[in-house]
C-alpha cells in the first residue's frame, strides 16, 4: 500500500509540474492560493502528530488543494490514548504547527469555532445552552431543550449553545479567547461556524422583553394564539412577529457576535446560515464569506454521465445556492463559498467525472469558492482505507480518484480565479417575501429554513426564479433590510455592495412591511422599474397598530400604481431586456460578471443539447476572448452584430464549459481561438491492445492481450474483479497525417479516469464527459504509440473487504453509515466496471475559417 501511495504521490508532483499554466496572456487572472479550492479537514478524535499532520498537508498541497479547515469529531477505536482535548496546550501546538507548516506549503488555514456541530461544549453551562418555551396551564415558562453537540470531538463534548443569547455567545468565546492568548499560537485564515442545526430552541430568557420592545405587545398575553398554528388571522400574525423576532435575535446576538469577536482578532467569518430560523440573505450577508452546501447529485441530462443506483438526490439546485450568492452579491462580498460534495452517490462510488458538472452548477449559481467535504486526517500507519469521515465524497490520497484529481482541482482554481475577479452582474434583484413565509407556514411556530426543504416552503418564489432565469436573465435575492439601503443611480438600482440591477422584482408578494413598500415608492420615484408580478401586495404583516399601518399601506399601494416606472404583469412578466440566448435557446447554465472593459461570463452545457454556432449575448461587445478553464487554452472568439445584437460564435458540447471575456470598446489583439469542423475521417486505432498494470491492489503481474476493449473485471482473472488500480493500455496504429489537421482522441466509456500519452508525450488527463482529448500535435505521418492509463473506482475493493469480513468501519459515534444514513454493508454490490469499455477512436478535424 506505501508503494502505491508513492507512486500515486509521485504522479501528483509530475502532474502538477506539467500542467499549462492559467492566464491567457495577462487577459484572464492567474491562479493564486485563493482561487485554489480548500477541504474540510476533519481531525478524528484530534489523534494527531506533526510528522502525519507534514504527511498530509503536504499531500493536499502537491495535488493543488490550497487550504484546509480543521473541523474535529470523534475518535477512532483503539486511538483513544492519542486523543487530544480541544482546545487544550497540546491541541494548541498541533494547531500553531499546521499553521506553520500549512505557511511553509503556501496554503491556507481554517478553524471550526467548535467541535462537531453547532457550537457547544463543556464550558455551556445549563444557564447558557439551548432553550425552549414549556407551556403549562396556558403560560410560557422556559426550558432547555437538552441537545449537546452532535458528533463532538474530545474536549468538545457538552450542551449547545443558546444563540439566542448574546452574553452567552459572548461567554462562549472567551475560552477560544484564552486558549490562543496562553498558547501564544497565531489565528487561522478564517474561523467557521456549520449549518445552523440547533433543534427546537424555540426560546430565550429575554425573549419576552425583546418581543414586547420590538413588536409592542406582550407575547404572553397571546399565548393561545402563538400555539394555534395560524387558525386565526390573529393567530397566523403573532406567528409571524414570534418569528420576526427570534430571526432578529439570532441576527444581532449570535452572527454579529461572533462576526465583530472574530474581527477582534483580526480573522475573517464564513458562516453556513441555512437551517437558521431567521431571513437567510440577512445572515449570509452579515459574515466575510456566506457558505452554501452541496448536498446530493443532480440528474444531468449528459450523454455518456455515468448514473449511479445508489445515490442521495441533489436538494441544493440553483434556487437554494443562490441565497448565499445574492447576499454576497448585494453586500459586496467577493467570496461565495460552498460545501461541496456532501454526499453524491454511495461511498467509494463517485467519480470525478460526476463530480465536474456539480461543481459548474454551483458556479453558474454564484459560488466561486469551493470547501470539498472533504477530507478526513489519517495517519500513515492506518490501514487502507484510513480513517473516514461518514457524509463525504472522500477527497483523499487513500481514494484512487486522487490520482488524476488534479487535474480536476486545476481546472477550479482556473475557473475560481475569473470568477473571484470583476463584480456581479445579475439582471434584476427578486425580493425574498419572508413575511409571506412567516404568515402562511403551518406546522410550528419555529420555523427553520433547511436546504432539504425550501422548495416546499417557497414554491411560488422558487417558481418565479426558475421563470426568469429561463427567459435568459439571472437574479439576486433581497432583503427588506437591503431594499431599505438601496438607491438609484441612471435608472438602475444600486445595492450598498455596489452592485447594479436593472429592476425590483415583487414575485406575488401578499405582505411586506410598511417600510420597505416605502422605500420601494422612492426608488420609483427617483427613477427605479419596479416589476410587480401577479398583482400588488395586499397587507402589512403582524399585529401591532394594525389598522393604522392598512390604512398607510393603501395609501403608498396606490401611490406606487400611478408612478410610469411600476409595471404590472402576470407571473411570468418581466421588462423587456436582452436575454442570454445560450439559456433560451440551448438550455445552458452561466453566470456573468462584469469587469473594467466589459463582461466575464461562466458558459456550461450540463444538457445534451450541444451548441456548434452563432450565440446572442445579452450585453453589446466588440471583441471577445474564449479560455477553456479545462486546458488552460486560450484564443479570440468570433463575434457578429445582427441587429444590434452581438453574436459570438460557440462550440460546447453536453458537459463541456467555457469562460468569455467580452470588450465593449477596446479590439483585444491576440491570436485567435480555433473552432473546428469534422472532416468525417475516423480511425480505429487498433484492435490489438495490450493492458498491465502500474498500480493495484491486490496486486496484478500478468500482461494481458485484448483483441477487444472491454472492462477489466470481465477477464477471466478473479483478481481483476476485486482490484483498485491504475492499468495502462497500450497499441501503436498508422496515420497517413495530413497538414492543418486537428486530431481528436476519443476514447468513448471511460471508468473512472485516463492519462493520455502519444509517442511518449503527455498529452493530458480526462476525467470528465466527453472523454476525449485533441492530440494532433503529438501525431506523426506512419506509426503512432498510443498508451492510456486508466484508474477505476475504489468500489470493487471495499466491496472483497466486507465479503471478506476486514474490519475497516473502526470509528466511533456514527462510525460509518451509508447514503441514506443506515449502518450497512458493501458485499452485495455487483461489480463495477473498470477501464476501457469500448472503442477507442481517432476523429480527424479541419480547422473551419467561419
Amino acid at each position: 500500500m506505501k508503494k502505491i501511495l508513492f507512486i500515486i504521490l509521485l504522479c501528483l508532483q509530475m502532474t502538477a509540474m506539467a500542467q499549462p499554466s492559467s492566464g491567457g496572456e495577462g487577459i484572464f487572472p492567474a491562479v493564486t492560493l485563493e482561487s485554489k479550492p480548500r477541504t474540510r479537514w476533519w481531525w478524528m478524535g484530534s489523534a494527531v502528530d506533526s510528522a502525519n499532520i507534514t504527511r498530509n498537508l503536504e499531500a493536499l498541497s502537491i495535488a493543488g488543494i490550497g487550504g484546509v479547515e480543521i473541523t474535529p469529531i470523534y475518535g477512532v477505536r483503539g486511538w483513544e490514548s492519542k486523543y487530544i482535548d480541544y482546545l487544550s496546550p497540546r491541541w494548541m501546538q498541533m494547531l500553531a504547527f499546521t499553521l506553520s507548516e500549512a505557511q511553509r506549503l503556501g496554503m491556507s488555514v481554517d478553524m471550526n469555532n467548535g467541535t462537531g456541530w453547532p457550537f457547544g461544549g463543556p464550558e455551556v453551562t445549563i444557564e447558557d445552552a439551548a432553550a425552549k418555551a414549556v407551556v403549562r396551564n396556558g403560560r410560557i415558562t422556559p426550558g432547555k431543550t437538552g441537545q449537546r453537540v452532535k458528533r463532538a470531538a474530545p474536549g468538545g463534548q457538552g450542551y449547545v449553545l443558546d444563540h439566542l443569547n448574546g452574553d452567552a455567545v459572548r461567554r462562549y468565546f472567551e475560552k477560544f479567547d484564552t486558549a490562543f492568548a496562553e498558547s501564544n499560537t497565531p489565528f487561522p485564515h478564517s474561523f467557521f461556524n456549520d449549518s445552523y442545526e440547533v433543534y427546537g430552541a424555540d426560546w430565550t430568557p429575554a425573549l419576552p422583553d425583546e418581543f414586547e420592545q420590538r413588536r409592542g405587545y406582550r407575547l404572553q398575553d397571546y399565548v393561545a394564539e402563538l400555539l394555534a398554528d395560524g387558525a386565526t388571522d390573529t393567530s397566523a400574525r403573532v406567528i409571524a412577529d414570534y418569528r420576526e423576532t427570534i430571526g432578529e435575535l439570532l441576527y444581532e446576538n449570535f452572527t454579529q457576535v461572533w462576526n465583530e469577536w472574530a474581527h477582534s482578532h483580526g480573522v475573517a467569518t464564513r458562516n453556513q446560515a441555512h437551517g437558521s430560523p431567521a431571513n437567510l440573505i440577512d445572515l449570509y450577508a452579515a459574515v466575510d464569506v456566506p457558505e452554501c452546501e452541496s448536498f446530493g447529485i443532480t440528474d444531468f441530462n449528459i450523454p455518456g454521465l455515468r448514473r449511479d443506483a445508489v445515490r442521495k438526490i441533489n436538494d441544493s439546485d440553483p434556487t437554494v445556492v443562490k441565497y448565499a450568492s445574492s447576499a454576497a452579491h448585494i453586500a459586496g462580498k467577493r467570496y461565495v463559498s460552498a460545501e461541496t460534495f456532501t454526499w453524491l452517490t454511495e461511498h467509494f462510488r463517485t467519480s470525478l467525472s460526476q463530480c465536474k458538472p456539480e461543481i459548474d452548477l454551483l458556479f453558474a449559481s454564484g459560488v466561486n469558492r469551493v470547501y470539498f467535504h472533504g477530507t478526513t486526517y489519517s495517519p500513515a500507519e492506518a490501514a487502507w482505507p484510513g480513517w473516514k469521515f461518514y457524509a463525504s465524497v472522500d477527497m483523499s490520497p487513500t481514494n484512487s480518484i486522487w490520482r488524476d484529481a488534479p487535474a480536476f482541482f486545476d481546472y477550479i482554481a482556473r475557473t475560481q480565479a475569473v470568477l473571484q475577479s470583476g463584480l456581479p452582474d445579475s439582471d434584476f434583484l427578486l425580493y425574498f417575501p419572508v413575511y409571506d413565509v412567516w404568515h402562511n407556514a403551518r406546522g410550528s411556530h419555529y420555523l427553520p429554513f433547511a436546504i432539504h426543504d425550501m422548495r416546499k416552503r417557497l414554491p411560488e418564489f422558487c417558481g418565479a426564479v426558475d421563470r426568469i432565469m429561463a427567459q435568459g436573465y439571472d437574479v439576486d435575492y433581497i432583503s427588506d433590510r437591503f431594499v431599505r439601503t438601496c438607491t438609484v443611480e441612471n435608472g438602475l438600482l444600486k445595492t450598498v455592495g455596489g452592485s447594479r440591477y436593472k429592476a425590483l422584482i415583487l414575485p406575488s408578494v401578499k405582505k411586506i412591511p410598511l417600510e420597505t413598500l416605502s422605500q420601494i415608492l422612492a426608488l420609483a420615484r427617483q427613477g427605479a422599474t419596479i416589476v410587480v408580478q401577479g398583482g400588488c401586495p395586499d397587507d402589512v404583516p403582524g399585529l401591532f397598530r394594525l389598522e393604522e399601518r392598512r390604512a398607510e399601506f393603501a395609501e403608498i399601494v396606490e401611490a406606487l400604481r400611478r408612478e410610469t416606472t411600476v409595471v404590472a404583469g402576470a407571473k411570468d412578466f418581466l421588462p423587456q431586456q436582452n436575454p442570454e440566448t445560450f439559456i433560451t435557446k440551448y438550455g445552458g447554465k452561466m453566470i456573468r460578471r462584469r469587469h473594467d472593459g466589459g463582461y466575464l461570463y461562466f458558459l456550461a452545457m450540463l444538457t445534451d443539447n450541444p451548441v456548434n454556432g452563432w450565440v446572442a449575448l445579452g450585453t453589446p461587445a466588440v471583441s471577445a476572448v474564449i479560455f477553456d478553464p479545462l486546458t488552460g487554452a486560450t484564443g479570440k472568439a468570433r463575434l457578429r452584430n445582427r441587429e444590434g445584437t452581438t453574436e459570438v460564435f460557440l462550440q460546447l458540447r453536453a458537459g463541456q464549459s467555457l469562460v468569455l471575456k467580452t470588450f465593449t470598446a477596446r479590439d483585444v489583439p491576440t491570436e485567435a481561438w480555433k473552432y473546428y469542423r469534422s472532416t468525417g475521417r475516423k480511425l480505429l486505432p487498433s484492435t490489438d491492445w495490450t493492458m498491465r498494470f502500474v498500480a493495484s491492489e491486490p496486486a496484478v503481474n500478468t500482461t494481458f492481450r485484448l483483441p477487444a476493449l472491454c472492462s477489466w473485471t470481465d477477464l477471466p482473472n478473479d483478481t481483476l474483479k476485486r482490484n483498485m488500480g491504475t492499468a495502462v493500455y497500450e497499441t501503436t496504429f498508422r496515420l497517413a497525417k495530413r497538414d492543418g489537421m486537428e486530431y481528436r482522441l476519443c476514447l468513448g466509456d471511460v471508468r473512472e479516469s485516463a492519462r493520455v500519452r502519444i509517442n511518449g508525450n503527455d498529452a493530458g488527463v480526462v476525467f470528465a464527459v466527453p472523454f476525449d482529448v485533441n492530440v494532433g500535435r503529438f501525431l506523426r505521418d506512419g506509426d503512432n504509440r498510443v498508451e492510456i492509463e486508466v484508474t477505476n473506482l475504489p468500489a470493487n475493493r471495499i466491496a472483497d473487504y466486507d465479503r471478506r469480513g476486514v474490519e475497516w468501519r473502526i470509528f466511533h459515534e456514527i462510525n460509518f453509515v451509508d447514503v441514506a444514513y443506515k449502518q450497512s454493508k458493501y458485499d452485495g454490490w455487483e461489480t463495477a466496471p473498470s477501464g476501457l469499455l469500448g472503442e477507442v477512436v481517432v476523429e480527424e478535424w479541419e480547422e473551419w475559417e467561419l
